[in-house]
Parts: structure tokens; sequence; C-alpha cells
């Protein structure tokens, strides 16, 4: 099958989370992503656990591997005059450049969006910072969480009456800003395509994963209420809850949104007399008092088939999953060939995330492990830079390709 982005060529400054998830997206429809680094200054992912079989290294890192393949790794030294401007270079004949660094960082290097716009007019830049390139906050440095917590997403999850416990995970680097930064790249892309015109894109990380909380910002907003932590209660769904099963550390999460579904759920259960669901969700001692009649009742059941027996019957439910039930046991994502296996050249056979959508005419799974340190450097020097052998040998000696 084609590949989307085949004919386009990425200039990858970005690192970490978002921005590499960002460029993985592109890369694995295609696209020639070359991602600029330098051992003076690993990518912090590539340091970053677990690692193959616990043994620590810059190639070993199964994070950095799953947001970086389908890329090329060239080490490039960008703070040297040479290695600016083979940078520059690169960026010539590239359809996009990337970074999510603080802004004025790029600027700093020479390698600001004026700056390459100089050498390719019709250049799509895109810049991922925290704040965005102006305002107050614009030089504010963090990660996935602190984005998080400063937009309040933090503010929403947990218990009622109790800390914010957190998404467990860096949220914001993982879908709202990736997909916000993908999508507006597409539609650059689209528009240089048609109309050979570049575009600087400028995308705040806090908008966009404030997007994410619009029904809730929209109520403080247009009713003055401050939504908070509710734990795993619905105001329009009840019951709705995560339920202890048979086995060791086993649960079903499951979500009744009708008289329908609660009337199935009881009877599925043999949960005694049960009263009707309509308002449910307001009457929090009679949803405690259900909550724990079910309770009891998945106690006798496996996850798994009480999951495969509730969605027979209608209901929202599934088993909670742990990363081997994930690989192993996920129906749905087996059948759609979520994971694939590639040969990553230090760590060997390894498991790569696809894309989480499909195309009816196009690929979007994984075309390479995630590169080795500096794998590609001769090559991307040889075939964009026009670079011999004896040349790249000295710039390599010189720190230029380092």
């Amino acid at each position: 099958m084609k590949r989307l982005l085949k004919d386009v060529r990425v200039i990858d400054f970005s690192w970490i989370g978002a921005g590499s998830y960002t460029t993985k997206i592109l890369a694995d429809l295609g696209a020639d992503v070359i991602k600029i680094e330098t051992a003076a200054r690993l990518d912090t992912l590539r340091l970053t656990k677990p690692f193959k079989d616990g043994i620590s290294g810059v190639n070993r890192s199964g994070y950095f591997a799953d947001r970086n393949s389908s890329k090329r790794s060239i080490t490039l030294n960008a703070k040297h005059p040479e290695g600016l401007a083979l940078a520059k270079r690169l960026a010539a004949d590239a359809h996009l450049v990337t970074n999510n660094f603080t802004p004025g960082v790029m600027d700093k290097l020479g390698l600001g969006y004026e700056a390459l716009r100089n050498v390719n007019p019709s250049l799509v830049y895109a810049s991922m910072s925290v704040q965005g390139a102006e305002g107050p906050d614009k030089n504010a440095l963090g990660y996935g969480l602190t984005i998080a917590a400063v937009t309040g997403l933090l503010h929403m999850t947990g218990l009622p009456g109790r800390e914010p416990a957190g998404t467990g995970t860096n949220y914001p680097d993982h879908i709202p800003n990736p997909g916000h930064t993908a999508f507006a790249i597409l539609a650059a892309l689209r528009h240089q395509r048609r109309t050979g015109q570049g575009q600087f894109i400028d995308l705040a990380q806090v908008e966009s994963t404030q997007s994410m909380m619009g029904p809730d910002l929209m109520d403080y907003f247009a009713n003055g209420v401050v939504q908070t932590r509710r734990g795993n209660r619905h105001p329009e769904r009840a019951p709705q809850g995560v339920y202890r099963c048979a086995g060791a550390d086993r649960w079903i999460a499951l979500s009744v949104c009708s008289d329908e579904q609660w009337l199935a759920l009881a009877d599925a259960l043999r949960l005694q007399a049960p009263p009707q669901w309509n308002g449910l969700p307001g009457r929090l001692a009679e949803h405690d008092a259900i909550d724990a009649a079910i309770q009891v009742a998945t106690c006798a059941w496996d996850a798994c088939d009480l999951a495969a027996a509730l969605q027979a019957r209608g209901i929202a439910a599934g088993m909670v999953q742990d990363a081997r039930d994930v690989l192993e046991r996920d129906p749905q994502l087996a059948a759609r060939g979520h994971w694939v296996t590639l040969d990553h050249p230090e760590v060997g056979p390894s498991t790569y995330n696809s894309a989480p959508y499909r195309y009816s005419q196009a690929s979007s799974t994984p075309t390479s492990p995630a590169p080795l340190l500096g794998q590609h450097t001769r090559e991307v020097c040889r075939e964009l830079l026009g670079l011999d052998d004896p040349a790249i040998d000295q710039l390599t000696r010189d720190g230029v390709l380092a």
C-alpha cells in the first residue's frame, strides 16, 4: 500500500515526548524524518526506562523506540559554525522543520523560522513550546505532567475529597499535543503543495491540552461552576465504576447508560429487586449500595468472561488490562494488526505501536525500528549533502558530526 507522505522530508529537532510522537506520526505515514541529535546532549528518552533486558544504553530504551519508529538519525552539532551550515543545507531542501524547545532556543542557534525561511521560502516550520512563542509565560519550561497541572487536567483526576491522583502518565505528550500538531502540519503541507507557500505553526501545548476539557471550561465560564474530582462517577450514567473480579488484581470497568442496560446488568449479575435506573446518578447513597452489590457479584466472575457477557447484552464493559493483556489478549488490537514487530539492530525483535487509525488505500504502520544514535549520519551526508567519506570523516574528527 502507498505511503501518504512518501515525498515529504522533515528535519526534526524535537525530542522527548510530544515532539517526537508528532514526527513519529509523520514518519509512519511515509515521511523521511531525519532526527537531528548530538551526543553532547542526548534526547532524554534515550536514557529513560524501560531498557531491553534491563540493560541501560542510549539505543536500548523502549520508550525512545516507540516514539521514533520509521525515522533516520544523524548526529550534528548545530552550535559549531560548520554544523549550522549543514543544518541550513538540510532545511533548504526540506518540506518541514520541527522543534519543541522553549521560544528563542532555535533563534539563538541560527535556526529560527526567519533564518530558515531565507534559505527555503516554502518551508513549513512547526514549533511546540509549552506556552507558545508570545505572551507573559512564553519562557515557561515544562513536560507533560506540568502541562497537565497548569491546565487543571490533574485537578479533575482522583476521588472526591482527596488530593488529585494524576493521570498515571504524561497524557498531554501522548494524545492532545502530538495529535493537534500533526493535524496542523498536515493542513500546512496541503497548503504548501497547492500554493508553494510556507507557514509558521506556533502551537502552545497548554492550549491543546485545555481543549480536552471543553465542557468543564464552558461550565465555569457560562455557569460559574468549578468541576472537580468525582472518581469513577458520571453525572448521567450509573452504575459506573471499576469492580474487582476473580483472580489476583483483576478488574472490570462498566458503564450503564439506560434503564434497559441497568436491567440487563442486574439480570446478568443476578442482583435482587433492582430499582429503576432513571435518576440514579443523583442518588449517591443508593448508588453506593448498588456499587457494593455489584462488587460482590463481579468477584465470582473472570474479568474477560464477564466483559464478553455484558457486551453481548449491550452494556459498555471491558476488562482492565495490564501490559501483557494488551499485547497478548486484546482481540480488537490483534484484529487490527496494531502491534508490529521490527528487528532493531542492537536489541533485536521489538514490539511497536501502529497508528490508532487506518486508511483504506494507504499504510500507517511503522516501517523501520527506532534508529541507533547517529545511525544514518554517513548515509544522509552522502545522499542529501553530497559529502564524500573523507569529508565526513574530517567533520567527525572536528566535532561537527558528533
